[in-house]
């Protein structure tokens, strides 16, 4: 758990700062309850797939491209079109979303294989709400768990640095949720086809997690990395114009 009273508008900040990000970093909250002083996710649900499901976006990593925007809460039906999601985010197991069409597309494909589904990271918890918003505006009733960063590849070179305990990861792109939320360790994501799909995210952007808990240290771990690699930047700059 974080330190009551951090100032999440403030580490929100530094982080958009020091990493120059296009995007800002997305609060997310898993929750005993909804909380009352955010309001709820209210877009429509769509029409049910053959196999039932419906939800009120595509996918839960949906909710990041929404969460850079505005603070708002969720609950497992409005992440219940996409069952990889709602699996690695504790709503359901995997026996409950076995013989959902999703899955079988997936499977029937080769993207991913029975064994390697066992092995997805998810949440061992069931939340009762899932809470998004911007760091740098979420309200004071929230304190988050995660805090998802949308980054390029510089971006992510700084970050790796700056965290050696930081895994890249590859699909689904959002278990790298739950491993900073369940095993308290930086992840990040070089994206997964159903993911940049549904979400539309460019092709070079990617994402990481961070632990909420342990924010305050990484920041400023990222802030003297960054601090490094420009001074090196620089020199190298320097150094390249007897080429010139």
């Amino acid at each position: 758990m974080a330190e009551l009273g951090t100032d999440w508008h403030g580490l929100g900040q530094r982080l958009t700062e020091v990493l120059h990000l296009a995007v800002a970093p997305v609060a997310i909250a898993f929750d005993a309850a909804p909380p009352a002083a955010v309001a709820p996710f209210d877009a429509p649900f769509s029409a049910p797939a053959e196999d039932g499901r419906s939800g009120r976006v595509p996918a839960g990593c949906v909710f990041w491209i929404h969460g850079a925007e505005r603070s708002f809460t969720t609950v497992a039906e409005d992440h219940a079109n996409c069952s990889v999601g709602s699996f690695t985010h504790g709503f359901v197991s995997l026996e409950e979303v076995g013989g959902n069409g999703d899955v079988a597309a997936l499977l029937e494909s080769g993207w991913v294989t029975p064994e390697a589904v066992q092995g997805i990271p998810h949440l061992s918890e069931r939340p009762a709400a899932v809470t998004y918003g911007p760091l740098t505006s979420l309200p004071e009733e929230v304190d988050p768990d995660v805090v998802l960063l949308r980054v390029n590849g510089r971006q992510l070179m700084v970050l790796s640095d700056a965290l050696p305990g930081l895994t890249i990861e590859g699909k689904p792109q959002c278990h790298i949720v739950a491993i900073a939320a369940e095993q308290g360790r930086p992840a990040a994501s070089v994206g997964c086809a159903l993911s940049r799909a549904r979400t539309g995210m460019r092709g070079d952007e990617m994402t990481c997690a961070l632990p909420a808990a342990t924010l305050a240290e990484a920041v400023d771990a990222i802030e003297k990395t960054a601090e490094i690699d420009t001074s090196v930047a620089r020199y190298a700059a320097a150094d390249a114009r007897r080429f010139a």
